[in-house]
């Protein structure tokens, strides 16, 4: 593990999307939340009400992406916090997959398999053309983390979740890369260890 935090901190994936059911690689591309990822966002918001924390200390923060920011209104809400009040911050964006944004992973075998066979060698390092690696987004991640000084409130993606496991955790980047990444559920890192609420509370 390469951070340490002084303040809990509590990160929600952002709801499914079309793209999501359809599995696409959506990466940077800004796709809406479905009505079935709102749900899982309330259900999100309501899970943190339950916590019995004061959150009037923690900042809350979220990708610029439509379907992290939507997540987070909708889980304020449910929080019976304002909506509206949070922070973006580009660092928390998803991977970007570049050229292979919109696609599925049938159709990219039917087209580049030899690209598709690359990748799932080390799923950690591969490139797409035009896009970035999960190491490189660890590293952008990490700089974000550099920065929190408070508890905070996270809304953002898979592939950031599967950097803080690598983090906070200390999960190997190729193990990391493949781990589920729910999106009905939240993932904390409380007193340095990483790991989804119920199982923190088990």
């Amino acid at each position: 593990m390469s951070v340490r935090l002084a303040h809990p901190l509590y990160v929600i994936r952002h709801g499914e999307t079309d793209w999501n059911r359809e599995k696409r690689f959506q990466g940077q591309t800004d796709i809406p939340l479905n009505d079935l990822g709102r749900t899982q966002a309330r259900t999100n918001g309501e899970t943190l009400s339950r916590l019995g924390v004061g959150f009037d200390a923690h900042v809350f923060i979220s990708s610029p992406l439509s379907r992290a920011a939507e997540t987070m209104h909708i889980a304020r809400a449910a929080m019976g916090l304002p909506a509206g009040d949070f922070t973006f911050d580009d660092r928390l964006k998803e991977v970007s997959y570049g050229d292979w944004e919109s696609h599925t992973l049938a159709e990219l075998k039917a087209a580049i398999p030899d690209e598709v066979k690359r990748r799932s060698r080390d799923k950690w390092r591969y490139t797409p053309p035009n896009g970035e690696s999960y190491a490189q987004l660890c590293t952008r991640v990490e700089d974000f983390l550099g920065g929190l000084d408070k508890p905070a409130v996270v809304a953002t993606h898979g592939g950031v979740l599967r950097a803080l496991f690598h983090l906070f955790e200390g999960v190997a980047g190729p193990e990391a890369a493949i781990r589920a990444v729910p999106q009905d559920r939240v993932y904390a890192v409380i007193d340095g260890r990483g790991d989804w609420l119920d199982e923190l509370s088990g």
